[in-house]
């Protein structure tokens, strides 16, 4: 019984650390989880490509529990291999990514299928259980899962709007070497700025992306001590809009073929390196293996 789910990256407009109201826009990074189930066992056996972080590995055993429990299958154990390209600990939403591809996975494996919000709501449960996320961060599964751009209400676990942008951008993403966990991420620090974010809920609302991005990018790296210099460099670059992604450290900048040389050449000074991708608007899906 082996399954295989393939999932995508995302990157912030609005973070909801603060509100509980978030958006997020889809990257086509993406992560690939297999399950093989195991019958009669208990344990779950974890093997992440490129990474050993324990972090990632009790998200992986959270996340295929979650689905054998709901559905059931509580005798059987399994083994997990994951491999991607998302930045682990900076702010891209590979825990989201994980974590939809896992559940996928197991899904598949079981061949099984679930309704969509009951797959993601599998795998916010798991976040939330492993310790990776604040408010579930339902918004970031959601772009992960659908791609494009998603805004959401994360307490409710409602999606409030889903947008496919007509125009042909590109991302520009500064990963700087560092790494930033949400687990450790102090939320008072964001919620003094709560009606900021608000705000810049409200301009997504109103399709204004780019200038809630804005907003949200300088309030998130005043907030969290992070340098607001790369976001102001993109955007005098030609970027349309730019953000600290998540809690960072990575900076994301959204813009027209034509000035993706203009934002790189403004970050090459920085440490660290610069990832070039697409926003995604393929859904995540499950393969069973036979």
């Amino acid at each position: 019984m082996k399954g295989k789910g393939i999932a995508f990256g995302a990157v912030s407009i609005v973070n909801a650390i603060a509100t509980g109201n978030g958006a997020a826009l889809g990257i086509q990074l993406k992560t690939e989880a297999e399950v093989e189930l195991i019958h009669n066992s208990n344990e779950i056996d974890v093997k992440i490509i490129g990474s050993d972080y324990e972090e990632d590995k009790t998200l992986a055993k959270y996340a295929v529990k979650e689905v054998l429990t709901n559905l059931g299958y509580k005798d059987y154990g399994a083994k997990v291999v994951t491999k991607s390209n998302i930045p682990i600990g900076k702010g891209l939403k590979s825990s989201s990514a994980a974590s939809n591809a896992i559940v996928l996975a197991t899904l598949a494996a079981l061949k099984m299928d679930l309704d969509d919000l009951s797959i993601i709501n599998l795998g916010v449960d798991a976040s939330i259980k492993a310790g990776v996320t604040i408010t579930g961060a339902f918004d970031d599964a959601c772009a992960s899962y659908f791609g494009g751009l998603v805004a959401t209400n994360n307490i409710k676990r409602i999606i409030e709007k889903r947008e496919i942008l007509k125009e042909d951008y590109h991302v520009v993403i500064y990963a700087p070497p560092d790494k930033a966990y949400t687990k450790n991420v102090d939320k008072t620090k964001l919620q003094v700025f709560n009606s900021l974010f608000k705000e810049a809920y409200s301009l997504v609302m109103r399709g204004e992306y780019w200038e809630a991005m804005i907003l949200n990018g300088l309030v998130c790296s005043t907030a969290l001590g992070f340098s607001t210099k790369p976001i102001l460099n993109a955007l005098l670059a030609g970027a349309k809009g730019s953000s600290l992604s998540g809690k960072g450290p990575a900076i994301v900048a959204i813009c027209h073929p034509d000035k993706v040389n203009d934002i790189s050449s403004a970050w090459s000074d920085l440490p660290g390196e610069i990832i070039y991708t697409r926003i995604n608007y393929e859904k995540a899906k499950a393969v069973v293996i036979d």
